[in-house]
């Protein structure tokens, strides 16, 4: 009997009020546009899709999951996306240490309200 039938996340769906105000900011994250209409885009994050949609009705007009971007250097992240006009609800900071790996963290909003972060795993 097969007990092990998720594979991997295909997809994440962000709820959002304006499409191209969306569109607008998701490429400047450096994410790959797939291909868009007038309801929802689709973005590339390293084989995992995102999808930017209007929402179909009120039952999914609210904010959506974090989603954590992995990063090899938050600061220099931070400092990018900064200068670039993101809005950080936080600086880089440590949220936790195992043993010679500590991870970094940094929220961020996008522009249709959604909290997200970038992540970082340091060897030490």
């Amino acid at each position: 009997m097969k007990t092990n039938f998720i594979q991997r996340i295909n997809q994440i769906g962000v709820p959002v009020k304006d499409i191209n105000r969306a569109v607008t900011f998701y490429k400047a994250l450096g994410l790959p546009l797939l291909f868009s209409t007038e309801t929802m885009a689709f973005f590339d994050c390293k084989g995992t899709r995102i999808l930017l949609s209007l929402p179909e009705n009120e039952g999914f007009s609210h904010s959506s999951s974090v989603i954590y971007f992995q990063v090899e250097n938050i600061r220099e992240t931070y400092e990018k996306y900064k200068d670039d006009g993101l809005f950080f609800m936080d600086e880089p900071h440590i949220v936790a240490k195992m043993g010679r790996t500590e991870t970094w963290m940094t929220f961020f909003k996008d522009t249709e309200g959604n909290t997200h972060a970038f992540i970082s795993e340091v060897e030490m």
